[in-house]
């Protein structure tokens, strides 16, 4: 039913001049008095934004009134999560639009070079004091898990934290990231000589289609172990989709009171750990770093400590890892960016624009690799270091600003320091296609867009920005490709799927143990889902039992051997291999304070790897995608619930 209007409508109303009701928009007039001040206050944005055709189709006053408020409930709601609001986001808009229609380069005036950074050798001195120094520095650490994603592209209904890394455990993402950081809490604490434990924090950013699962994922498990304290979840809005170069906003084609929306991209989770308090919280507890990673990389705590120790030796104020990179290779290229007026930033630039931009300034043959068989680029894997100490720390959340020129609030925290009350990160277009060669309106409607990893484009040219280069094998492997884009992949690239994501967990582990001195067998090839990988003995441990290579190397001793056919999952903190001959499968699983030595023949069966067809619906998600299932034959599984001393040699 039509609600009265009130004085104060009435006085809102009386500011908008004539002008705004052109031709559609006088459907809108004649519902005003349905609407709020606030919501007429919105109208009149709109109509100032030429914004009237979203209310082309909307009927006379008393026909669907609810709905006509739920339109604005949405509107007001996107004009809150933007930073100037919903008239900031289309002007900046309009403004990228404008400059992608006339081809203008981004870089336009900056010259590109190679950055000053670490590269780090698995397990030699240089690495293994960097792990050292990196454990020490965890419980001065704060986590951010960026899980806003679905594993939809991946051919998975689920959210993607709760797809296992491996199915040899059945473990999954989250549980594995939330116990590797209790390894470090445990063992960081446990260096400080007396200064006593420091639980570190761990923030997830959500967004609407994670956010319940990722909670119900958590309390379903306990938490995986960490006090829920110390995990705080962080929900991500979304911005409003655009339909053209006029940046005018998308209608939901099933909805005519309803505007598209898309996620912003994973750069929010700065304002939002601003917003939410935890940055000055985490001041105030005294924290020195914020580690920024993603949501599938199964290996990336392999390389946490050193990357966390370089940051420190270096005193870097963002050090971003990464890998080894091929020329043209399709991926982000950390890159020093020198502007011909000065100014200076280490920034990821993506592999579609390093090239073009190389041959603009001088370098006629692009991105090339250099003597080492690699672009002298590193590639970038979205993983952030940010130095977070004192005034440095207001280097990361005091110079990130507004993003277009929005004016910027100061408040004084307990420090002393001041930063900004309001925080934002330069907007970028998402990836659009026009309809035809007019190049006005887009094929499928596409958002504004910021990442992560453009963070230090708002530190100044005094900020030290580095990198820290680790071997591929070891760091990278992401799981975002279904198997039949994975399939597609050209013969010698990356798979980057489920399959492979597993394989590479398998491969680190083997590999590592090698290094330790234990004698692995080669791995085999097979093909699963139409994707030929390296099947190595399937080598699991949780990550209290090899957090950094010392802790490994320590726990093996004597002629340790595994064949190509065996599994081994370690699940202690002191399990000890000694002289251990494997080739079947060896589970052991021991609560903490129990020391257990293993040794001699196990000799078994073992867990077998079956085919299996990515189409068969009869098969669970998580296990089709993969193309692979295990067949737990026959294994030796040995479980240790008391603390003590114990020994097994069968």
């Amino acid at each position: 039913m039509a609600t009265s209007t009130t004085g104060s409508t009435v006085d809102a109303l009386s500011k908008l001049s004539i002008d705004d009701w052109a031709s559609t928009a006088r459907n809108l007039r004649k519902n005003l008095p349905l609407l709020s001040p606030q919501q007429v206050e919105l109208a009149k944005m709109l109509l100032e934004m030429n914004q009237s055709h979203l209310f082309e189709h909307w009927p006379e006053p008393g026909v669907e009134d609810d709905e006509k408020r739920e339109f604005f409930d949405q509107v007001a709601r996107l004009h809150a999560s933007y930073p100037g609001g919903l008239a900031s986001y289309i002007k900046t808009a309009r403004e990228l639009l404008a400059d992608s229609k006339a081809g203008k380069n981004p870089y336009d005036g900056f010259t590109p070079s190679v950055p000053s950074g670490e590269t780090l050798t698995f397990g030699d001195d240089n690495f293994i004091q960097y792990e050292e120094a990196g454990v020490r520095e965890a419980r001065k650490a704060a986590f951010v898990l960026v899980a806003g994603g679905l594993g939809e592209r991946l051919g998975y209904n689920g959210i993607k934290v709760a797809l296992p890394i491996e199915t040899t455990t059945g473990t999954c993402f989250l549980q594995h990231y939330i116990e590797s950081i209790l390894a470090l809490q445990e063992t960081s604490s446990r260096l400080a000589q007396g200064e006593g434990p420091t639980e570190i924090p761990l923030a997830i950013m959500t967004s609407d289609d994670t956010h319940s699962r990722t909670i119900q994922l958590l309390e379903t498990n306990a938490y995986f172990g960490m006090k829920p304290s110390q995990i705080k979840l962080l929900k991500q809005e979304k911005v409003a989709c655009l339909d053209d170069n006029d940046a005018r906003l998308a209608v939901d084609p099933n909805n005519k009171y309803k505007i598209q929306t898309k996620p912003h991209g994973h750069g929010d989770v700065h304002s939002l750990l601003y917003s939410s308090g935890l940055l000055k919280e985490w001041l105030g507890a005294g924290r020195k770093w914020v580690l920024f990673f993603q949501d599938t990389n199964g290996l990336l705590f392999k390389a946490i400590p050193s990357a966390l120790g370089v940051s420190a030796i270096k005193e870097y104020h963002v050090n971003s890892l990464a890998v080894p990179r091929k020329a043209k290779e399709a991926i982000g290229g950390i890159t020093r960016l020198t502007h011909q007026d000065g100014r200076t930033m280490v920034i990821n630039v993506e592999y579609n624009q390093l090239d073009p931009l190389l041959r603009a300034t001088g370098n006629p043959d692009g991105d090339v690799n250099c003597e080492t068989g690699y672009s002298p680029f590193p590639g970038n894997i979205n993983q952030l270091i940010c130095l977070g100490d004192g005034i440095d720390y207001v280097l990361y959340i005091g110079q990130t600003y507004l993003s277009r020129g929005m004016q910027t609030t100061y408040v004084e925290v307990a420090s002393g320091y001041f930063y900004p009350s309001l925080l934002g990160i330069n907007d970028s277009l998402s990836y659009f296609r026009y309809k035809d060669s007019t190049k006005t309106a887009f094929k499928s409607s596409t958002r504004l867009e910021c990442m992560m990893q453009d963070y230090p484009k708002t530190l100044p040219p005094s900020a030290r920005v580095g990198f820290t280069v680790m071997d591929t094998w070891f760091a990278y492997a992401p799981v975002k490709n279904n198997p039949e884009d994975a399939a597609k992949v050209p013969k010698g690239n990356p798979y980057h799927s489920a399959t492979s994501g597993e394989m590479a967990i398998y491969r680190a582990n083997s590999l590592i143990l090698r290094k330790a001195g234990v004698k692995v067998d080669d791995p085999v090839q097979q093909v699963f889902n139409g994707q030929e990988v390296d099947v190595w003995p399937r080598i699991v441990w949780k990550p209290k039992w090899g957090l950094t290579y010392s802790d490994i190397k320590s726990k093996v001793s004597g002629n340790c051997s595994i064949t190509g056919n065996s599994t081994i999952a370690l699940k202690g903190q002191s399990i000890y291999l000694e002289d251990l001959t494997l080739d079947g499968a060896l589970v052991i699983d021991a609560v903490d304070g129990a020391e257990v030595k293993v040794g001699g023949s196990v000799q078994n069966a073992g867990w077998i790897i079956e085919n299996v067809d990515f189409k068969d619906t009869s098969v669970p998600e998580e296990v089709r995608i993969r193309g692979f299932k295990i067949n737990k034959v026959e294994q030796l599984e040995k479980t240790y619930k008391e603390p003590g001393k114990y020994s097994l040699k069968p």
